[in-house]
């Protein structure tokens, strides 16, 4: 079977080799584990239950979970281990299931879940690099959103994530899961069982960037949107040629993104501090869980 699940749709026969996500069809998860440090509504106070799969469709050069993506670090899972796994995370407690980077698993995902969800929400934590068609499949299993918004110009995508297209990618993506999550919802302890949060990382000299994406969800999706302005970057992966980069945001081009939004009228947004950007709020993929 030719794979095309993702943008990249590189054909390729994921049931005797890999596809440019690096991943075969067999599923890898690299830990599986409570989570605290998403945004308050996700983590609440018992954390998420977070999944991590291995490999990318996406191929970010300061990728802050490059041992899985780029690395592939990993252990292969059955479809049937990986809903023993939703239903372990769920006895621990977690608030929800947080799929992060599972674009390459979707259809995987799909029948876990069809066959039987916990009675947990499920989010579907991804780079914002999806087809429409792909989201599609999976509409009415998940109920939580938490995509990347991370570029908009098309040289920036390409030269950080080869991925030129990823602006209009992302754009008509975000519009779909906002189709199927129209409403935020949360329970009576703020923990959110509805809905779509855009996160956005900031980097270092691309503030200019971060003022157009803000434009952009305003315009398309409307100051109502629940965003992220992420401070966690922290200098990892392949940034040789990327040297502007090869540094931490500044708490100047971190407030000059929060202003602009507030400027802008959006009524919901999750800040993050600044002693986030450490390789200690980075998970150990050291197959727990799994």
């Amino acid at each position: 079977m030719k794979c095309n699940i993702c943008p990249r749709e590189c054909n390729a026969n994921r049931e005797k080799g890999k596809g440019i996500c690096g991943m075969p069809w067999d599923i890898y998860l690299a830990r599986a584990e409570k989570h605290y440090w998403e945004e308050p509504p996700i983590s609440g106070k018992n954390g998420s239950g977070a999944v991590f799969f291995s490999g990318c469709s996406l191929k970010c050069v300061f990728c802050q979970n490059y041992g899985i993506s780029h690395e592939k670090f990993g252990k292969k899972v059955s479809k049937e281990r990986l809903g023993e796994i939703f239903f372990e995370l769920y006895e621990k407690g977690a608030h929800n299931i947080n799929l992060v980077n599972p674009t390459h698993y979707t259809l995987q995902i799909k029948k876990a879940l069809s066959e039987k969800k916990p009675p947990l929400p499920v989010v579907y934590n991804c780079g914002g690099y999806e087809k429409v068609q792909s989201l599609k499949m999976l509409e009415g299993l998940i109920d939580i959103y938490l995509p990347d918004y991370k570029y908009i110009s098309e040289e920036r995508a390409e030269k950080y994530s080869s991925a030129g297209n990823y602006g209009e990618v992302v754009l008509e993506a975000l519009k779909e899961m906002k189709r199927q999550c129209p409403e935020n919802i949360f329970d009576s302890d703020g923990i959110m069982q509805k809905g779509m949060i855009i996160r956005h990382l900031i980097l270092p000299k691309n503030t200019n960037q971060s003022l157009k994406i803000l434009d952009s969800i305003k315009e398309n999706l409307g100051t109502d949107t629940h965003i992220s302005l992420m401070a966690q970057y922290t200098p990892m992966g392949k940034l040789e040629n990327t040297p502007e980069l090869q540094r931490k945001i500044t708490k100047r081009e971190y407030e000059k993104v929060l202003n602009y939004a507030v400027d802008l009228g959006f009524q919901n947004i999750y800040t993050q501090d600044f002693a986030s950007a450490t390789e200690e709020y980075i998970p150990s993929f050291d197959l727990s869980g799994v």
